[in-house]
């Protein structure tokens, strides 16, 4: 910016107070203020970077050894812990993901992986178009979708067996386990392969990441919150379920039952509230103080979402213990 001063009519300058020259800095706090907020945003950013690397970081060590319990100990071999290890499975892929594209980005580019206007991807746009950086930041924001998709559809696995536990339901688990294995890693294929191929053919810039044309974003939108809201019908019914048993007084019903019950009930708004809630606030639409809010929230509970759940699921349960 500028400073400028006043000439008098008498061809001197405007003075202030009989001796000092008037100056006008307006434009220099302008462009101060401006630098002030960029800092100010820039500051915050790395403070979101280093709380969503320590909630996945976190996750990823919990959901391994979690993994490695259910897997060593014989006698935690049943249907519920193999589901259990399948959404632990789901999770620390997504955590690992997430940390490749930061370790990806510093170590090949030295760059760091702090944008305002593209938190999400975590990818910047030099990185992205430089040399080969392209194909691996794709594939990383593809298996980052993948995940994200299997998480929430192994966790409505979670809750539709939970839910055929409760009302006694007499099926054969393990071909009902081969149709949850479907669900929960085939699913989120349907959806991540069409959205590939719109990114591929209409959107092939960058890493993926900016949603130009939204119609290609609900591809993989749509499924997720889909299995938000089944999730929250099948908690209102596993609710129904236990309020009913409880109220009956109903000295058979089994206490690992309820112990599953409570961990998933725990779970379900956790999740999908938070998917219904910021669903139509994407990174284009939301500005100001509730772009960071949605930030915020977005990135705590998605990093340290896999410690929750390993620990509801796994250290929590008496049987580990």
């Amino acid at each position: 910016g500028l400073v400028s001063r006043r000439c008098g009519v008498d061809g001197q300058w405007v003075t202030v107070n009989g001796s000092q020259p008037w100056r006008d800095y307006s434009q220099c706090e302008e462009e101060m203020e401006s630098t002030m907020e960029e800092e100010g945003a820039r500051r915050l950013m790395v403070s979101f970077k280093v709380l969503y690397t320590v909630g996945y970081s976190l996750s990823l060590l919990t959901l391994v050894s979690a993994l490695l319990v259910l897997t060593v100990f014989r006698k935690l071999h049943c249907t519920r812990n193999y589901i259990h290890a399948n959404l632990f499975a789901s999770f620390g892929l997504r955590a690992t993901s997430v940390m490749v594209k930061d370790a990806l980005l510093e170590r090949r580019w030295g760059m760091e992986v702090v944008q305002v206007a593209d938190w999400q991807a975590l990818l910047s746009h030099e990185a992205s178009t430089a040399g080969g950086a392209a194909l691996g930041c794709r594939a990383a924001q593809v298996l980052m979708q993948y995940c994200i998709l299997a998480n929430h559809y192994w966790f409505l696995v979670e809750a539709v067996y939970l839910y055929k536990l409760l009302i006694g339901a007499v099926f054969s688990e393990k071909n009902y386990y081969r149709l949850y294995l479907y669900l929960g890693w085939g699913t989120p294929v349907v959806f991540v392969v069409p959205w590939m191929a719109a990114k591929y053919l209409k959107e092939n810039a960058e890493c993926w990441a900016l949603n130009e044309n939204m119609a290609y974003w609900w591809i993989i939108r749509i499924p997720i919150l889909l299995a938000s809201l089944i999730n929250l019908l099948i908690f209102m019914r596993i609710l129904k379920v236990i309020l009913a048993k409880l109220r009956a007084n109903q000295k058979g019903y089994a206490d690992y039952k309820l112990r599953l019950a409570k961990a998933t009930l725990t779970l379900i708004p956790l999740f999908g509230i938070h998917e219904v809630v910021f669903i139509f606030a994407t990174d284009e639409q939301t500005t100001g103080i509730l772009r960071y809010v949605k930030v915020f929230f977005t990135l705590f509970l998605n990093s340290f979402q896999g410690f929750l759940v390993a620990v509801l699921y796994c250290f929590a349960n008496k049987e580990v213990r």
